[in-house]
């Protein structure tokens, strides 16, 4: 009787440290990935969206790479031609979603696009749904399926009761570009999943940064300004280096981390909670403001993350039931 009460207690804590660490990461990863559109808003004044995204890139590639040499001279999954075609996959889309997401913040201010970028959860659900067979749990969960839902209406909402400005409703081209970004978005957190598992968050994110760079250097060379770095000022070119170091290297690491342990559908769905924070940096950096209609629709966005944050991945509940 003991025993099985000590192996229950080990269960037990084994879920809930794992939990604990996938909720960690998830939400540090919100907090850090509220800013990437402010940044991106911001270096559009100086760097066009290939130069942006081949930089920021890079510069993740090089702040990755003294941890992916160390964690490979401890041994562990071998970085070989295997490892680089596991992870060539999700960088095609990634690659479509960093150009277009720039892109989209030329016709919508960063706080708008926070916003429209997290309908993505109904693109990753559907997507888990054909590729995981292990997420189906979660996605069939009520508080889930009732969390996207009045996710995706506050997000439209936002879209919807825009005046301008602002003051101008945002041209399609731009909703054509910003749905673009989101769905490979999705697509990208859905085929990350399988590399992370298997080569762990830093080795896959090393190879993945360094993929997407050599990818965007070509389309750089032939339709951006590669020499950029040299005529912008050392301020902006920082301003660069932060944005990769802190958005792209650190966040990634952390959002794999929380892929790993609590899943695609439900990680996903608690970046919808990243528009607070950029709407709020917004409004105070570049006096983007929302009509009250937004605001509402923000309201019900935040109430269906917390309402999908309630669901409980599936590892949790088969833990408690072989008890």
């Amino acid at each position: 009787m003991k025993q099985l009460d000590s192996q229950r207690a080990i269960v037990d804590l084994r879920g809930r440290t794992s939990l604990s660490k996938g909720y960690a990461a998830v939400f540090a990863t919100v907090l850090i990935w509220s800013m990437p559109s402010l940044f991106q808003y911001y270096l559009n004044r100086y760097y066009d969206p290939w130069a942006q995204n081949f930089y920021r890139y890079s510069v993740a590639c090089l702040a990755i790479a003294p941890l992916v040499f160390y964690r490979v001279r401890r041994g562990g999954p071998k970085i070989d031609m295997h490892a680089i075609g596991l992870c060539l996959l999700p960088c095609l889309p990634n690659v479509v979603h960093q150009i277009t997401q720039v892109m989209a913040l030329f016709y919508m201010g960063p706080g708008v696009y926070a916003i429209f970028t997290r309908s993505s959860v109904i693109f990753t659900a559907l997507l888990a749904l054909i590729f995981f067979p292990e997420e189906r749990y979660v996605i069939r969960q009520w508080q889930f399926q009732v969390g996207t839902c009045l996710g995706l209406v506050g997000a439209f909402g936002v879209i919807w009761f825009q005046a301008g400005g602002q003051d101008r409703h945002i041209a399609l081209p731009g909703l054509f570009i910003a749905f673009t970004a989101t769905f490979c978005w999705a697509l990208y957190s859905v085929l990350v999943k399988r590399p992370s598992a298997q080569l762990g968050s830093i080795r896959s994110f090393g190879l993945i940064s360094f993929i997407t760079s050599t990818l965007l250097l070509p389309l750089t060379c032939l339709f951006g300004k590669i020499d950029t770095p040299l005529h912008a000022s050392s301020h902006v070119n920082l301003i660069l280096i932060i944005s990769a170091v802190s958005c792209i290297t650190l966040a990634h690491v952390l959002y794999y981390v929380a892929i790993r342990e609590i899943g695609v559908a439900l990680a996903q769905t608690l970046q919808l909670l990243c528009p607070a924070g950029a709407l709020a940096l917004s409004a105070w950096i570049f006096g983007e403001r929302l009509t009250y209609p937004q605001l509402w629709s923000a309201v019900i966005l935040l109430m269906g993350a917390f309402l999908a944050m309630r669901a409980k991945p599936i590892a949790v509940v088969e833990a408690a039931e072989n008890l």
